[in-house]
């Protein structure tokens, strides 16, 4: 049965255990599902020393790369803890990061598609594309104040 980490309690619990199980040291702090996040599985604080993860990483990869995931970011929590280096660039991390077998990389999570409103000016008949709704009874056209109407 797949392990479920449901509130930020069984997050903090299970990095804790994991950081027993892999480093051999305790996790002090707090862990923290961030829904934010959108192309990082993880993020370390160095000034409260807490960790946020991206949920649809664990949601979409499963507990396997999650967990290398998480140990990529106790990679960064201990080797800061200890005064090590504690960035990317770092020949500590890169070596603590192989011995303990997490991710360099996070997978790509599978992007949600935008809608666009496109708009179209009556006069000059220029086109934009816009993520956002445009009111048109306050913006005109850019290039020859004509009216914008929305077009599909």
């Amino acid at each position: 049965m797949d392990l479920v980490l449901s509130s930020q309690t069984d997050l903090t619990n299970y990095v804790k255990k994991v950081s027993i199980e892999d480093f051999g040291c305790q996790f002090l702090h707090t862990a923290h599902w961030n829904n934010r996040l959108r192309t990082t599985g993880g993020r370390f604080f160095p000034n409260d020393r807490h960790l946020d993860f991206n949920p649809k990483i664990y949601r979409e990869f499963g507990i396997d790369i999650f967990r290398k995931i998480v140990r990529h970011e106790l990679c960064h929590y201990h080797l800061y803890i200890q005064g090590k280096g504690y960035q990317h660039r770092d020949k500590a991390f890169k070596e603590l990061l192989e011995k303990v077998d997490g991710l360099r990389y996070t997978p790509r999570v599978t992007a949600v598609k935008v809608n666009y409103h496109h708009y179209s000016c009556q006069s000059c008949g220029q086109v934009y594309r816009r993520r956002r709704r445009v009111n048109l009874r306050k913006f005109a056209c850019g290039y020859c104040h004509g009216r914008l109407i929305e077009s599909f």
